[in-house]
């Protein structure tokens, strides 16, 4: 072989075997990193009920409620408003 085409041949199986290398060391690094903060990040915080005063939730809608029925709301007018036709 031309020494151009075994220069070629080197460079080619230096640069993949770098490639190779380095993602190897990501991949155990990766997983190093992972396995800290599994190790010693705080977990989730349990779910607190929270209390009633007394009052049934069937009573007084809550926020959330209320909040998605103004999102039905406006999402409704917006395709009335599209169907019509209608720009402003």
């Amino acid at each position: 072989m031309s020494e151009l085409i075994t220069a070629g041949l080197n460079l080619a199986l230096y640069g993949m075997g770098f490639v190779f290398t380095f993602l190897i060391l990501l991949v155990i690094l990766t997983t190093f990193m992972s396995a800290m903060v599994q190790r010693y990040a705080p977990g989730p915080l349990p779910a607190v009920p929270r209390r009633s005063a007394g009052r049934k939730s069937a009573q007084r809608p809550t926020s959330a409620n209320t909040d998605q029925a103004k999102l039905v709301a406006v999402i409704s007018a917006a395709i009335r408003q599209h169907r019509s036709g209608a720009d402003d």
